[in-house]
């Protein structure tokens, strides 16, 4: 029987970006046990969190646990018990002006699809929480703009309750307007309904 650990290897040891061309840091950042309840889905691992091995380990990060303790989870008691991964697993590399990180291409999306699809099949997580636009299509599908998705829960094409966040990276400029602060206020209550619901 294949396990989580054997995934993680196989997700690490992958070079099909690469060998494609596409200016990737192979080495996937992922992590958390296969008993996990809540997989957290980013776009792609950040320049820090790979250099520390360790999902959501820049500044992002600190929003991101800033986030979750809103909705009543301390950072080392979510760290060690959910699940974080994203849409592409490795570092995607710097924009080209290098104020922020490049966003993966639909190729390299599509590259990393199985790897996503398989740690669903093997989790099997109640709760599925996107970070940002690329991972909420993943679920929800293209042509919903985060205005639309963040506030409110939803159910995916496989019946997995998915609640979208912005991403939380400091550039990006979604909670500079007033409503989007409220949509993501509004989700966090959402998302501290759902843990106490379904005893996360």
């Amino acid at each position: 029987m294949r396990t989580l650990e054997d995934l993680h290897r196989e997700i690490r040891a992958c070079r099909r970006c690469a060998e494609r061309g596409f200016p990737v840091q192979p080495g996937a950042v992922v992590s958390g046990p296969m008993t996990a309840r809540v997989m957290v889905v980013g776009q792609a691992p950040g320049r820090l969190s790979v250099q520390r091995g360790q999902p959501f380990g820049g500044p992002g990060g600190r929003t991101l646990f800033r986030w979750l303790a809103e909705a009543g989870w301390d950072e080392g008691t979510f760290r060690a018990t959910h699940y974080f991964t994203a849409v592409t697993k490795c570092f995607p590399g710097r924009t080209p002006d290098g104020r922020g990180d490049r966003v993966p291409t639909a190729t390299e999306r599509e590259l990393c699809r199985p790897f996503l699809e398989q740690e669903l099949a093997l989790i099997r997580p109640a709760l599925v929480v996107t970070l940002g636009q690329v991972a909420a299509a993943w679920f929800l599908g293209n042509g919903l703009r985060l205005e639309d998705l963040v506030g409110k829960v939803w159910m995916d094409a496989a019946g997995r309750s998915v609640l979208p966040l912005p991403h939380p990276s400091g550039r990006s400029r979604w909670l500079n307007d007033p409503a989007n602060r409220e949509r993501l206020r509004q989700a966090l209550v959402e998302l501290r309904r759902l843990k106490e619901e379904m005893g996360l």
